[in-house]
């Protein structure tokens, strides 16, 4: 089917249909093209590839200091991502699909249950209904979501349904969602979720670090905690939206990722303001700052809000004009959100029916 060959051919193919859903691709902008959003050094060193971990860097305080962000034009630039023409027909299908991949899909509800993570956990398995995968004729691709995001106490319980499968049960530890435990407990907590199998760490940071400015302190205890993942991938949560400044969430990602964060991530979901375009692309054009200089590619993951397949769309032409293809892939690239799935199911649904589903005929997620 369309949709299937579209998927398969996004990496070398996805250039059209991202011209055609936002804007020319990054590679084809001149420098001068785009607005200015991130003032910072200029020096730059030759890009050394793509490792699997990014190793860090010694603090540049003088970098981060000299970080100031455009914030008329951040919302100018973002504001004009909804209102671009959205890919159509097969090619949203294709986009769509690989959304999925990209999902890490969560429960982080005070009340989980085991039984709970084993129905997300099966969902993350099959994804899709079986008979919209035969009616997308994708069921040779075996698409699943990019991870099983849980607290640590059910880390155990996620790891064992999954077993026989390659995707990864991400734990939220160091204190989530606050991170106000004592930093010896949370480093416990990190080293202990990694014990029990899990093969990526969302943690969370000290958000008072960055509102005093206090970026040796941040530095060192996201050094500390990524030397406690040992080999599991890291996000750092920054807790964007109660962060104060765009300054600070440029400023704060720059600190992370210096300090070894292999993802850094917009929220955890639970503060009154969690991902938003502004947000991404102020952390997007750092995590590009980044990369420039040192070579090391770190991941991007929006959490919390992200709940309709346009919304989806919205960050995946982000990324592609920020980042380019290289970070439309789940080791670069993820978004934290359950109820998201659902409407991409019913989305894809309407391309092959031609009619909106009720939600409730969807498997929950």
């Amino acid at each position: 089917m369309a949709a299937k060959r579209n998927l398969e051919s996004m990496s070398t193919a996805t250039a059209s249909a991202a011209d055609t859903a936002s804007a020319p691709a990054r590679d084809a902008q001149s420098a001068e093209a785009r607005p200015t959003l991130v003032t910072g050094p200029t020096t730059r060193a030759q890009p050394a590839g793509h490792p699997a971990r990014n190793p860090g860097t010694p603090l540049d305080l003088d970098a981060v200091r000299s970080i100031h962000v455009n914030r008329s034009a951040v919302e100018r630039r973002a504001a004009t991502i909804p209102t671009r023409r959205t890919v159509k027909k097969e090619w949203q299908a294709a986009w769509l699909l690989r959304a999925i991949t990209l999902i890490d899909l969560t429960t982080l509800a005070g009340d989980d249950t085991p039984g709970n993570v084993r129905r997300l956990c099966a969902k993350a398995r099959r994804p899709l209904r079986d008979d919209l995968e035969r009616s997308l004729d994708v069921e040779e691709l075996r698409i699943q979501v990019g991870a099983v995001c849980v607290y640590h106490a059910l880390v155990p319980t996620a790891v064992e349904a999954l077993a026989g499968t390659t995707i990864p049960v991400a734990a939220v530890s160091a204190g989530f969602p606050a991170g106000l435990n004592p930093i010896e407990q949370r480093i416990d907590e990190i080293r202990a979720s990694v014990a029990a199998g899990a093969r990526e760490i969302d943690i969370v940071i000290t958000r008072a670090y960055v509102l005093t400015g206090n970026w040796q302190a941040l530095y060192d205890e996201v050094k500390a905690f990524r030397a406690a993942c040992a080999d599991a991938h890291m996000k750092a949560i920054l807790a964007t939206g109660e962060l104060a400044t765009l300054n600070n969430v440029a400023r704060a990602s720059v600190v992370a990722m210096q300090a070894g964060a292999d993802f850094i991530k917009t929220s955890t979901g639970k503060e009154g303001v969690n991902a938003t375009l502004a947000f991404a692309l102020v952390m997007t054009r750092m995590i590009r700052e980044y990369h420039e200089l040192t070579g090391n590619a770190v991941g991007f993951k929006p959490a919390g809000g992200i709940r309709s397949a346009k919304n989806v769309l919205e960050y995946m032409y982000l990324m592609k004009d920020e980042l380019g293809d290289r970070w439309l892939r789940p080791d670069l690239f993820r978004v934290g959100a359950s109820a998201l799935l659902t409407d991409i199911e019913r989305q894809l649904e309407h391309f092959v029916t031609g009619r909106y589903a009720a939600a409730h005929r969807m498997p929950m997620p």
